[in-house]
């Protein structure tokens, strides 16, 4: 996050790099053989509240309106600020830096979780690292009196979310990572660019950047105390399936007819490695290998695959004669 009172000083410090943000975005997709959906969707609502286009400027609350103020917060119980300031960026050299870095943690992370699983886990970090901003600073104020410094402070910007991520990322991990030309361990990597960050970038706030690296704590620790179907994940994936369902519509539609040889694949298909991904028997969504149950239904993927070893027993018992009766039968010829 970063400090400030208005938008206006920091619109001339840098100009054009928005061409280099979108460019790069997109070499990194395009190599990328599933294109994750959540990341792209926080790239571009993240970049077009920034650019505030005509058509959505009537809708779009304006800057001054979304500051995260603890001070604020805390008198009006003003949700708005406490939810939206951490979307909005004061220039573009801060909302390229801070998307740069959510491209490639994103991907990590959504990969490696699922999209489902990534939404829920960014709504969550979100809640979770302004909180705990919120706490710390109304715990200054009434333990040490600092209420200038950081009760009164306006800040924005998605890095509290960043360093939740980086905490994430980096928690099982025992290599060592150059932070600012500095070699420290990997798992403390989020402490390191805090305090570096601090100490050489003027005007960044230093407790939403703490609260961002406590939230990824916490998380990691309900993560692990908690061993029950996240509700939120699950509220997320029954929008997904929702929303999905014409787009299924329309590929049955217009699916071409399987072609039938003797032997090798039906539709022309090869199959893939099950180790990357696998097919769910209930809504036939290709999913990653690490998932454990469908992204899109929930079907666990061990039921999936008692269902096709069951399908493969009884098409083995049936006799030459019979599979052929049944294939004519099934595809109309």
């Amino acid at each position: 996050m970063e400090r400030g009172r208005g938008r206006g000083r920091w619109g001339s410090v840098s100009r054009g790099m928005l061409p280099l943000l979108a460019l790069h975005t997109v070499s990194e997709y395009c190599r990328l053989e599933r294109k994750p959906p959540v990341t792209a969707g926080l790239l571009a609502a993240n970049t077009i509240i920034y650019l505030r286009p005509s058509f959505l400027d009537p809708i779009l609350p304006s800057i001054n309106e979304v500051w995260f103020n603890p001070h604020l917060i805390l008198k009006y119980k003003d949700l708005k600020r406490f939810f939206l300031s951490a979307f909005y960026h004061l220039n573009e050299s801060h909302l390229v830096y801070n998307m740069l870095s959510l491209l490639w943690k994103g991907i990590q992370l959504e990969t490696s979780m699922g999209s489902a699983e990534f939404a829920s886990t960014v709504a969550a970090l979100v809640a979770m690292s302004q909180g705990i901003t919120l706490l710390l600073a109304k715990s200054l104020l009434l333990f040490f009196d600092y209420e200038r410094p950081y009760y009164q402070e306006y800040a924005v910007g998605f890095s509290g979310v960043l360093f939740a991520m980086k905490v994430i990322l980096n928690e099982q991990s025992d290599d060592y990572t150059f932070v600012h030309g500095l070699l420290v361990p990997t798992r403390y990597a989020a402490w390191a660019e805090l305090i570096l960050i601090q100490m050489f970038v003027p005007g960044v706030s230093f407790l939403g950047h703490l609260g961002g690296i406590l939230a990824g704590l916490l998380f990691l620790r309900l993560k692990a105390s908690y061993s029950g179907a996240n509700p939120l994940r699950t509220i997320i994936r029954g929008l997904s399936h929702a929303l999905n369902w014409p787009l299924r519509f329309v590929k049955c539609l217009f699916r071409g007819r399987p072609i039938i040889t003797g032997r090798g694949t039906v539709g022309g298909r090869q199959m893939r490695d099950t180790s990357q991904v696998w097919r769910c028997q209930a809504c036939t969504f290709d999913n990653s290998g690490w998932l454990t149950v469908c992204e899109m239904c929930g079907t666990s993927h061990t039921d999936c695959e008692l269902s096709s070893l069951s399908s493969t027993d009884e098409i083995q018992d049936l006799s030459v004669d019979e599979l052929r009766r049944r294939r004519l039968q099934r595809f109309g010829r």
